[in-house]
Protein backbone atom coordinates (compact mmCIF):
# COMPACT_ATOMS: atom_id res chain seq x y z
CA UNK A 1 0.00 0.00 0.00
CA UNK A 2 2.96 2.10 0.70
CA UNK A 3 4.73 1.90 -2.13
CA UNK A 4 1.80 2.43 -4.24
CA UNK A 5 1.17 6.05 -2.53
CA UNK A 6 4.89 6.55 -3.07
CA UNK A 7 4.03 5.79 -6.71
CA UNK A 8 0.94 7.78 -6.88
CA UNK A 9 2.15 10.95 -5.65
CA UNK A 10 5.28 10.32 -8.60
CA UNK A 11 2.54 9.77 -10.89
CA UNK A 12 1.04 13.20 -9.75
CA UNK A 13 4.42 15.16 -9.57
CA UNK A 14 5.11 14.12 -12.98
CA UNK A 15 1.85 15.41 -14.06
CA UNK A 16 2.12 18.92 -12.43
CA UNK A 17 5.87 19.42 -13.87
CA UNK A 18 4.26 18.48 -17.30
CA UNK A 19 1.35 20.33 -17.20
CA UNK A 20 3.23 23.47 -15.71
CA UNK A 21 5.55 22.79 -18.77
CA UNK A 22 3.11 23.13 -21.56
CA UNK A 23 1.08 26.33 -19.94
CA UNK A 24 4.67 27.76 -19.67
CA UNK A 25 5.40 26.78 -22.86
CA UNK A 26 1.66 28.13 -24.52
CA UNK A 27 2.72 31.19 -22.68
CA UNK A 28 6.31 31.81 -24.45
CA UNK A 29 5.48 30.28 -28.40
CA UNK A 30 7.64 33.23 -29.67
CA UNK A 31 10.71 32.53 -27.22
CA UNK A 32 10.15 29.15 -28.06
CA UNK A 33 10.41 29.68 -31.78
CA UNK A 34 13.11 31.73 -31.91
CA UNK A 35 14.67 29.61 -30.06
CA UNK A 36 14.34 26.29 -31.84
CA UNK A 37 15.74 28.41 -34.71
CA UNK A 38 19.05 28.91 -33.02
CA UNK A 39 19.40 25.25 -32.11
CA UNK A 40 18.57 23.88 -35.49
CA UNK A 41 21.13 26.25 -37.08
CA UNK A 42 23.69 25.12 -34.11
CA UNK A 43 23.14 21.57 -35.11
CA UNK A 44 23.67 22.10 -38.66
CA UNK A 45 26.60 24.36 -37.92
CA UNK A 46 28.08 21.40 -35.76
CA UNK A 47 27.48 19.22 -38.88
CA UNK A 48 29.11 20.54 -41.21
CA UNK A 49 31.75 21.15 -38.84
CA UNK A 50 32.07 17.37 -38.17
CA UNK A 51 31.57 16.87 -41.92
CA UNK A 52 34.55 18.80 -42.50
CA UNK A 53 37.04 17.60 -40.04
CA UNK A 54 36.47 14.15 -40.92
CA UNK A 55 36.98 15.07 -44.97
CA UNK A 56 40.07 16.97 -43.70
CA UNK A 57 40.90 14.06 -41.73
CA UNK A 58 40.62 11.35 -44.77
CA UNK A 59 42.57 13.39 -47.19
CA UNK A 60 45.31 13.87 -44.44
CA UNK A 61 45.18 10.19 -44.27
CA UNK A 62 45.46 9.58 -48.04
CA UNK A 63 48.44 12.30 -48.69
CA UNK A 64 50.51 10.74 -46.14
CA UNK A 65 49.73 7.22 -47.21
CA UNK A 66 50.74 8.12 -50.70
CA UNK A 67 54.10 9.75 -49.08
CA UNK A 68 54.72 6.90 -47.27
CA UNK A 69 54.55 4.96 -49.99
CA UNK A 70 57.22 7.05 -52.06
CA UNK A 71 59.63 6.77 -49.56
CA UNK A 72 59.11 3.19 -49.02
CA UNK A 73 59.15 2.04 -52.34
CA UNK A 74 61.96 -0.28 -53.80
CA UNK A 75 64.68 1.00 -56.12
CA UNK A 76 65.55 -0.71 -59.56
CA UNK A 77 68.59 -1.51 -58.01
CA UNK A 78 67.70 -3.34 -55.35
CA UNK A 79 65.94 -5.84 -57.33
CA UNK A 80 67.25 -9.26 -57.85
CA UNK A 81 67.99 -9.92 -61.28
CA UNK A 82 65.11 -11.32 -63.37
CA UNK A 83 62.69 -10.86 -60.16
CA UNK A 84 59.13 -10.00 -60.93
CA UNK A 85 58.64 -6.41 -60.27
CA UNK A 86 56.66 -5.60 -57.20
CA UNK A 87 53.28 -3.83 -57.15
CA UNK A 88 53.53 -0.11 -56.95
CA UNK A 89 56.08 2.24 -57.72
CA UNK A 90 59.90 1.13 -58.58
CA UNK A 91 61.92 4.41 -58.85
CA UNK A 92 65.05 4.35 -60.65
CA UNK A 93 67.80 5.55 -57.94
CA UNK A 94 67.95 6.23 -54.65
CA UNK A 95 67.76 9.54 -55.26
CA UNK A 96 64.62 9.84 -57.24
CA UNK A 97 62.91 7.82 -54.62
CA UNK A 98 63.83 10.43 -51.51
CA UNK A 99 63.56 13.55 -53.81
CA UNK A 100 59.68 12.20 -54.43
CA UNK A 101 59.27 11.21 -50.92
CA UNK A 102 60.61 14.97 -49.49
CA UNK A 103 58.53 16.71 -51.89
CA UNK A 104 55.42 15.05 -50.69
CA UNK A 105 55.83 14.40 -47.02
CA UNK A 106 56.27 18.55 -47.23
CA UNK A 107 53.10 18.87 -49.20
CA UNK A 108 51.41 16.94 -46.69
CA UNK A 109 52.81 19.24 -43.66
CA UNK A 110 52.16 22.85 -45.81
CA UNK A 111 48.74 21.60 -45.90
CA UNK A 112 47.81 19.88 -42.55
CA UNK A 113 50.90 21.34 -40.37
CA UNK A 114 48.00 21.86 -37.60
CA UNK A 115 47.37 18.15 -37.59
CA UNK A 116 49.41 14.89 -35.59
CA UNK A 117 50.07 13.82 -39.54
CA UNK A 118 51.34 16.62 -40.67
CA UNK A 119 53.80 16.88 -37.83
CA UNK A 120 54.57 12.90 -38.61
CA UNK A 121 55.07 14.13 -42.24
CA UNK A 122 57.47 17.16 -41.56
CA UNK A 123 59.62 14.05 -39.61
CA UNK A 124 59.69 11.82 -42.39
CA UNK A 125 60.62 14.91 -44.75
CA UNK A 126 63.48 15.25 -42.60
CA UNK A 127 64.38 11.46 -43.40
CA UNK A 128 64.00 11.73 -46.26
CA UNK A 129 66.36 14.94 -46.35
CA UNK A 130 69.05 13.29 -44.57
CA UNK A 131 69.14 10.18 -47.19
CA UNK A 132 69.52 12.96 -49.81
CA UNK A 133 72.85 14.40 -47.47
CA UNK A 134 70.70 17.36 -47.27
CA UNK A 135 71.99 17.78 -43.47
CA UNK A 136 70.99 21.53 -43.07
CA UNK A 137 67.32 21.07 -44.08
CA UNK A 138 66.61 18.15 -41.92
CA UNK A 139 68.77 19.75 -39.28
CA UNK A 140 66.29 22.63 -39.04
CA UNK A 141 63.43 20.43 -39.00
CA UNK A 142 64.47 18.00 -36.43
CA UNK A 143 65.76 20.60 -34.15
CA UNK A 144 61.80 22.39 -34.45
CA UNK A 145 60.39 18.74 -33.67
CA UNK A 146 62.94 17.86 -30.66
CA UNK A 147 61.61 21.44 -29.18
CA UNK A 148 57.91 20.12 -28.77
CA UNK A 149 58.79 19.04 -25.48
CA UNK A 150 60.32 16.04 -23.56
CA UNK A 151 57.71 13.15 -23.36
CA UNK A 152 56.09 13.34 -27.38
CA UNK A 153 57.19 10.45 -28.82
CA UNK A 154 57.90 13.17 -32.30
CA UNK A 155 60.52 14.86 -30.14
CA UNK A 156 62.17 11.45 -29.20
CA UNK A 157 62.39 10.18 -32.64
CA UNK A 158 63.60 13.43 -33.84
CA UNK A 159 66.59 13.05 -31.38
CA UNK A 160 67.39 10.15 -31.89
CA UNK A 161 67.22 11.22 -36.08
CA UNK A 162 69.50 13.88 -34.88
CA UNK A 163 72.13 11.71 -33.81
CA UNK A 164 71.88 9.53 -37.05
CA UNK A 165 72.06 13.01 -38.58
CA UNK A 166 75.41 13.93 -37.42
CA UNK A 167 76.50 10.38 -37.50
CA UNK A 168 76.54 10.78 -40.87
CA UNK A 169 78.50 14.15 -41.24
CA UNK A 170 81.04 12.33 -38.55
CA UNK A 171 80.12 14.84 -35.85
CA UNK A 172 80.42 12.22 -33.18
CA UNK A 173 80.47 14.16 -30.28
CA UNK A 174 76.87 15.75 -31.34
CA UNK A 175 75.58 12.29 -32.14
CA UNK A 176 76.74 11.30 -28.73
CA UNK A 177 75.33 13.87 -27.28
CA UNK A 178 71.80 13.36 -28.81
CA UNK A 179 71.72 9.28 -28.06
CA UNK A 180 73.21 9.79 -24.66
CA UNK A 181 70.23 12.41 -23.75
CA UNK A 182 67.38 9.69 -24.85
CA UNK A 183 68.93 6.95 -23.03
CA UNK A 184 69.32 8.68 -19.87
CA UNK A 185 66.09 10.29 -20.38
CA UNK A 186 63.27 9.12 -17.91
CA UNK A 187 60.46 10.02 -19.80
CA UNK A 188 61.79 8.71 -23.18
CA UNK A 189 58.96 7.02 -25.27
CA UNK A 190 61.62 5.02 -26.82
CA UNK A 191 63.50 1.81 -25.58
CA UNK A 192 66.71 3.19 -23.90
CA UNK A 193 68.40 0.01 -25.05
CA UNK A 194 68.23 1.12 -28.79
CA UNK A 195 69.86 4.51 -28.01
CA UNK A 196 72.54 3.18 -26.06
CA UNK A 197 73.05 0.53 -28.77
CA UNK A 198 73.51 3.54 -31.27
CA UNK A 199 75.55 5.44 -28.96
CA UNK A 200 78.31 2.21 -28.77
CA UNK A 201 78.30 1.91 -32.11
CA UNK A 202 78.72 5.53 -32.77
CA UNK A 203 81.67 5.29 -30.30
CA UNK A 204 82.87 2.57 -32.57
CA UNK A 205 82.88 3.79 -35.68
CA UNK A 206 84.78 6.65 -34.28
CA UNK A 207 87.84 4.68 -33.07
CA UNK A 208 86.87 5.64 -29.62
CA UNK A 209 87.06 1.55 -27.94
CA UNK A 210 87.16 2.50 -24.39
CA UNK A 211 84.12 4.47 -24.53
CA UNK A 212 82.54 2.24 -26.86
CA UNK A 213 82.81 -0.74 -24.69
CA UNK A 214 81.62 1.03 -21.52
CA UNK A 215 78.59 1.69 -23.59
CA UNK A 216 77.96 -1.62 -24.82
CA UNK A 217 79.03 -3.08 -21.30
CA UNK A 218 76.51 -0.48 -19.84
CA UNK A 219 73.31 -1.69 -22.69
CA UNK A 220 74.18 -5.43 -21.07
CA UNK A 221 73.89 -4.71 -17.70
CA UNK A 222 71.02 -2.37 -17.55
CA UNK A 223 69.27 -4.29 -20.17
CA UNK A 224 70.52 -8.14 -20.29
CA UNK A 225 67.36 -9.18 -22.05
CA UNK A 226 67.35 -6.50 -25.50
CA UNK A 227 67.67 -8.10 -28.62
CA UNK A 228 71.16 -5.51 -28.52
CA UNK A 229 72.46 -7.70 -25.85
CA UNK A 230 74.31 -10.38 -26.67
CA UNK A 231 75.77 -8.85 -29.63
CA UNK A 232 76.76 -5.78 -27.39
CA UNK A 233 78.33 -8.15 -25.27
CA UNK A 234 80.39 -10.47 -27.90
CA UNK A 235 81.95 -6.61 -28.76
CA UNK A 236 82.95 -5.24 -25.47
CA UNK A 237 84.36 -8.52 -24.50
CA UNK A 238 86.56 -8.44 -28.14
CA UNK A 239 87.22 -4.74 -27.58
CA UNK A 240 88.40 -5.40 -23.80
CA UNK A 241 91.18 -7.91 -25.55
CA UNK A 242 91.98 -5.98 -28.22
CA UNK A 243 92.58 -2.73 -26.08
CA UNK A 244 94.34 -4.79 -23.39
CA UNK A 245 96.56 -6.36 -26.36
CA UNK A 246 97.59 -2.87 -27.75
CA UNK A 247 98.64 -1.91 -24.50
Amino acid sequence: MRKELKRDIKQDEFRSWLETLIEWADGHRDELRIGVGVGVVLLAAFGALAYFQGHRTREAERAFQDALAAFEAPVATELAPGAEPPNGQVFATAEDKYKTAAADFEGVERRYGSMDLGVRAKYYAALARIELAQYAEAEKSLRELQALGSGKLVSDLARVALGGLYRRSGETDRAVEAYRGVASSETTNLPRDYALHCLAGTLDDAGRYEEARAAYRELVEEYPASVYAAAARARADYLQTATAGQG
